[in-house]
């Protein structure tokens, strides 16, 4: 499997060891988050009719559905060298390539 991703953000370990992380978004998931908001500022808010609603909705609000943060994102680990070699910046398209080892004779 071979998907498309574009850098959104780069950042130092919070840990403070030698490493990056790139927050990654899928392109259709980039130009989503980059629609101008609504001028009346009722872009992000979710409203709810009763308590019920809210306590169903909350993982959709904490992943990012209704704060304001990006969902749906990818994030790698890299250590300085790879970042370095690849040089990466934000905005960058990258493509992630997974597949199953085969395992023989197990």
């Amino acid at each position: 499997m071979k998907k498309e991703y574009i850098v959104t953000r780069i950042d130092a370990s919070p840990d403070g060891s030698p490493y990056v992380i790139l927050s990654l978004s899928t392109s259709k998931d980039f130009r989503e988050q980059s629609t101008p908001a609504s001028p009346f500022g009722a872009g992000g808010v979710m409203g709810f009719t009763n308590m019920d609603d809210m306590v169903k909705n909350l993982n959709k609000m904490m992943s990012g559905g209704g704060m304001g943060q990006p969902g749906n994102v990818t994030s790698i680990k890299l250590d300085m060298h790879e970042y370095k070699e690849l040089n990466l910046g934000v905005g960058d398209k990258v493509f992630l390539e997974v597949t199953k080892a085969e395992s023989i004779g197990v």
